[in-house]
């Protein structure tokens, strides 16, 4: 069970996050977009684990060029973030399937 401050920490991450993607994603995914769906941060808050949707290429490849890329967009984290967190947590990147979870179900259901 998350505690107020790991919810109030991991919706603070996951609006600049998604503002970052927005941004600088135009430059780095051209022809992608990507959206943070859910943070989830750990007790420590060391750690964030990030949900990624994605749209426009191959969610593999996608998440392999976010990755690449997580220290530059952990450095724009931090200076967003700077006045609200110590630490910025380390991010890790995993693709959302939700979206692909409700087809699914509702395919069975019509069935």
């Amino acid at each position: 069970m998350e505690t107020n401050r790991q919810q109030r920490i991991a919706r603070l991450l996951q609006k600049d996050l998604g503002e970052i993607l927005q941004v600088s994603g135009r430059d780095w995914f051209p022809g992608v977009m990507i959206t943070v769906t859910k943070v989830y941060v750990t007790a420590d808050l060391s750690i964030a684990k990030t949900y990624l949707s994605i749209f426009g290429k191959d969610a593999n490849e996608v998440i392999g060029q976010v990755e690449a890329k997580g220290s530059e967009i952990r450095k724009q984290l931090g200076q967003r973030v700077r006045n609200q967190l110590r630490h910025v947590p380390e991010l890790r990147f995993f693709i959302d399937d939700s979206l692909d979870y409700i087809d699914n179900i509702e395919n069975l259901l019509k069935q």
